[in-house]
């Protein structure tokens, strides 16, 4: 049962140990083209959309004991159920319902971890709670460099999404899979990505508003590979991209995009190499990741950005 209270506009959730959320504030401030929220004096502000009500919050942490979450302009839900969902967002978001414990115990004792994880130390693995949102950012960053992936996504949500004003700003929502599975190629012209992967946001819109693809659908499979493999025979979605999302929106603990360039790259950086390692060699290094592995990535990746 998560522990939370309410207080005048503001809900605070207890957050559990390890937590730094200033190591978190730091990823999240990592690329300074991002256009899902703002942050400002150590606050994040942000739309977030939840049974179809759209409430603006602020979010602040006091003394890493607790997260704030401030609803702005007048936004906070009446409903006790509303109110509990924000609550469920947020600790999906910064996924504090995980114990990283048994990660810290297994990771300091790993050369490869060790270094990381004393680095980053209380960095949860910051989540995307939108599975439609996971598969267009899985698909904008294909094979692009992550600088011009956050281009693409800001053209994308500027021309399709929908925002609140607040204080002479907009704070942005991102676009709706029934609104994109209602558009054509010609209506992404704009968006400076290949038709390919105007294809496969259409695609995926499509099968996400026939309710063929659901979040719920790939949490109730029996087990990670039958997971990705239902997200793999969509086309446009690879190994990478399904365990993209599968680590970042759906939260299976194996998912392991062994192929990613950021975690050859980490790797590489790590263990001083001049060459890529192989497959073989990533997988022996994993070993004693069981169950981590999606953990064990994010850290690698935080390394370089």
């Amino acid at each position: 049962m998560r522990n939370w209270r309410e207080k005048n506009q503001h809900l605070l959730i207890e957050v559990p140990e390890p937590f730094d959320f200033k190591v978190n504030l730091d990823y999240l401030q990592r690329e300074p083209n991002e256009c899902m929220y703002e942050i400002e004096a150590d606050m994040i502000t942000c739309v977030i959309e939840i049974n179809h009500v759209r409430t603006l919050i602020r979010i602040s942490a006091v003394d890493n004991e607790y997260i704030d979450i401030e609803c702005l302009n007048g936004t906070m839900p009446k409903l006790l159920a509303d109110k509990e969902a924000i609550v469920d967002y947020i600790c999906d978001w910064f996924d504090l319902d995980t114990d990283l414990v048994p990660f810290y115990e297994m990771g300091c004792q790993d050369p490869l971890l060790k270094h990381p994880i004393e680095s980053f130390y209380g960095l949860r693995n910051i989540g995307l709670n939108n599975l439609f949102e996971a598969l267009c950012w899985g698909i904008l960053g294909q094979q692009i460099n992550l600088k011009y992936a956050y281009r693409l996504k800001r053209q994308f949500v500027e021309k399709f999404g929908d925002s609140l004003d607040y204080n002479d700003k907009k704070y942005w929502i991102f676009p709706s899979f029934d609104k994109i599975s209602a558009l054509t190629i010609d209506d992404l012209a704009d968006i400076k990505m290949t038709t390919k992967k105007s294809e496969y946001i259409i695609d995926v819109a499509k099968l996400m508003k026939s309710g063929l693809l659901t979040k719920e659908k790939l949490l109730n499979f029996e087990d990670f590979k039958q997971a990705e493999q239902e997200l793999t025979r969509i086309r446009g979605i690879g190994p990478w991209t399904a365990n993209y999302v599968l680590m970042r929106c759906l939260r299976y603990p194996t998912a392991f995009p062994i192929d990613d360039v950021g975690l050859i790259n980490a790797i590489k950086l790590l263990l001083g190499l001049e060459r890529k390692p192989t497959k073989e060699e990533i997988r022996a290094l994993s070993s004693n990741w069981t169950n981590w592995e999606s953990y064990a990535t994010f850290y690698l990746w935080r390394m370089l950005y």
